[in-house]
């Protein structure tokens, strides 16, 4: 197959980074098509820790293009920030190879602002945003406000109309959200300094990627976030601001339905979720604050603890069916060592009714009640295997279980951090 999405499959942080960058070794070209910097992939290379938050997996590959597609809202200071970042570590060495669309919209300093005060002042109500400004980025795109690349062209323009977002944006942070108001002139001379440097990656990002397909180039699309985080199919409210599922692939690279050939959905061997909302699965206590020790469960780009849960095969057997699932790739393995027994999720009951699949309405999740089957746990640790005959028994009898109960075939296995600590069961770019 030449064209491949990968996506999450639960809320996020399944460990997408880490199979992104082992398909960009494969790939010709990886486009990030969704998002922005309020998620990270966090992978580890040769023992060294990178956080992409922006930039494409593929950068730390050489020769590898790298394409911001329009469906992502940039905070251009941190996106330079990371591009610096890279530099310094050797990579993202031809600038020729690193490609942001005209067409996607920026991040502005009252994008910031407006989302902190907003959590600040909701209290209780609070979804749990991350503070980096991508939901009222968004609604500015909505609104046909936003700031896009291209009008960085004409920067007369641009501070024209940035100028005019400032004053609209200070009465609304004034008088509803008694904080502070942005600086327009520190925000302008900011960005007339990013400008020259931004202005060499821009690029009709739409014709490159179908161009690159035409010629029979590999081309993988990473997505952020998970699809219970999706704004139309996850757990609403409680979700981010734009359609993480592999279907946006499309709106937010510019290609059209019929170009993507395999979606892989990434899912860890237990569920986590950050921030409020519905979590079925969930568990507390010391197995949990252990596991998440062990799991390194904190926010890449935050910090933030993660709540534990166990794996949810009502929750994956419905996000295969919202993404088309080729495959699923199983990451984290290593860290349920240890546990005895593992649990897996494969039903709720709402009010006395049993739901093998996900319920109608996202708000009954907030009061199903998990039905549990128990498996076998393992004392050894899967994390030396590199082919699926090494792995612990009740590794493997876990994996199939869980293939048969989301009724998809399992392409890869994680089981450490490393890049090369994972199974590879099926390549999607070997197929």
């Amino acid at each position: 197959m030449k064209t491949v999405a990968v996506v999450g499959t639960q809320w996020g942080d399944e460990g997408k980074g880490k199979i992104v960058d082992m398909l960009a070794a494969d790939a010709d070209v990886v486009v990030r098509f969704q998002g922005g910097n309020n998620a990270a992939h966090t992978l580890v290379v040769g023992g060294k820790k990178f956080v992409l938050r922006l930039v494409p997996a593929g950068a730390l590959h050489p020769g590898k293009a790298c394409v911001i597609g329009n469906g992502l809202v940039v905070n251009p200071i941190a996106l330079l920030g990371e591009i610096a970042e890279l530099k310094r570590s050797g990579h993202l060495a031809d600038d020729s190879l690193f490609k942001i669309s005209y067409d996607a919209h920026m991040v502005m300093p009252y994008h910031l602002a407006i989302d902190r005060a907003r959590e600040a002042r909701a209290g209780k109500r609070a979804i749990g945003t991350t503070g980096f400004g991508i939901g009222p980025a968004y609604e500015d795109k909505m609104a046909r406000v936003g700031l896009r690349f291209e009008d960085l062209l004409d920067f007369k323009f641009f501070e024209e109309k940035l100028r005019r977002n400032i004053v609209e944006k200070n009465a609304y942070l004034k008088a509803l959200l008694k904080t502070k108001p942005i600086k327009a002139d520190e925000t302008i001379d900011a960005m007339k300094k990013a400008r020259r440097r931004l202005l060499p990656y821009l690029c009709d990002t739409g014709a490159f990627v179908s161009d690159a397909i035409d010629s029979g180039k590999r081309v993988l699309f990473e997505g952020a976030h998970g699809t219970m985080l999706d704004i139309d199919h996850g757990t609403y409210p409680y979700v981010t601001s734009s359609s993480c599922v592999a279907s946006s692939v499309f709106s937010g690279t510019g290609i059209g339905p019929g170009n993507l050939e395999a979606v892989l959905g990434i899912s860890k061997g237990y569920t986590t979720r950050v921030g409020a909302g519905p979590f079925p699965s969930e568990f507390s206590g010391y197995l949990a604050d252990s596991l998440r020790e062990e799991g390194d469960e904190f926010g890449s780009a935050t910090g933030r603890p993660r709540r534990i849960g166990w794996f949810d095969a009502v929750l994956a057997r419905y996000t295969a069916r919202v993404n088309g699932m080729w495959a699923l790739a199983l990451t984290k393995l290593d860290v349920l060592t240890g546990i005895d027994p593992v649990k897996i999720c494969v039903g709720y009951v709402v009010k006395g009714k049993r739901y093998d699949d996900m319920p109608p309405s996202h708000r009954m999740l907030i009061n199903a009640k998990p039905i549990f089957e128990e498996m076998p746990g393992w004392s050894e640790s899967p994390a030396g295997a590199r082919m699926l005959a090494e792995l612990p028994s009740s590794v493997r009898r876990y994996v199939e279980r869980i293939s048969e109960l989301v009724g998809v075939p399992i392409a890869m296995i994680g089981v450490g951090k490393e890049r090369e600590a994972t199974i590879v069961v099926r390549n999607p770019f070997a197929d």
